[in-house]
């Protein structure tokens, strides 16, 4: 009976440990969203998620890689978000949806949307000493959720809208108008609007459009279109 109870044990210590990566990750997550960075330590994730210090060190090697993966688990997360955008007759439209998705998850937890994108690493946490490792662009999880971006504008450029250039070009112009505006709304330099959305980021993204070339009507019409689309995915 020892033996079999011992056995027992000996297979929920292994399921418990099974599941240790994402049980740090959702940890350290949680207190990202709940305290900041600071608060973000081997020992605080160790206790939040219920295992041992040194589990963060065997699994990870310390907080920076830790953190890596947290931001990995954070651009998963948006590529999951932006698949749930549906491919419309009109890039722009999707596009945008996509922007105030992005926008979405930004402000769920601000302090993940600023791991992910470089914004709180600088400072608060040791940087990795490889390149590859340290920058979330180029992890893979980056890139699959940007190849949503990119496949947008690709469709964008065959529809002849705009002036016939590279996607990926249009994808990062966008990508940094898009995150452009999400920093600085999160810093609150909008409070004087009403709605900064309807009084910044759309006529912007029109703008935006118009630049590409396209026509300032129709870029305004697939703008309200997005936000329509963006609308019906959040309440459905």
């Amino acid at each position: 009976m020892r033996v079999n109870g011992g056995g027992v044990r000996d297979m929920a210590g292994r399921a418990r440990l099974d599941d240790a990566p994402e049980r740090l990750v959702r940890a350290a997550i949680g207190l990202l969203a709940e305290q900041g960075p600071s608060a973000v330590k081997a020992r605080t994730v160790a206790s939040a998620s219920g295992l041992s210090t040194m589990v963060v060190y065997s699994h990870f090697g310390g907080i920076p890689e830790l953190m890596g993966a947290v931001a990995d688990h954070g651009f998963r997360e948006l590529g999951r978000a932006f698949a749930r955008v549906p491919v419309t007759e009109d890039p722009i439209a999707d596009l945008f949806a996509m922007a105030l998705t992005c926008r979405r998850l930004a402000r769920e937890n601000p302090h993940l949307y600023d791991l992910m994108f470089g914004l709180s690493t600088r400072a608060t946490y040791r940087p990795l000493s490889d390149a590859d490792l340290r920058l979330s662009g180029h992890s893979p999880a980056f890139r699959e959720a940007h190849a949503h971006v990119i496949a947008a504008c690709e469709r964008l450029v065959h529809t002849g809208r705009v002036e016939r250039q590279e996607p990926e070009a249009i994808a990062a112009q966008l990508w940094s108008f898009v995150h452009g505006y999400i920093t600085l709304e999160l810093a609150e330099h909008f409070v004087e609007f009403d709605d900064a959305v309807a009084q910044v980021l759309l006529p912007m993204g029109v703008n935006f459009s118009v630049g590409l070339g396209d026509e300032r009507e129709r870029a305004e019409a697939s703008h309200e279109a997005g936000a329509r689309l963006y609308d019906s995915i959040v309440q459905g």
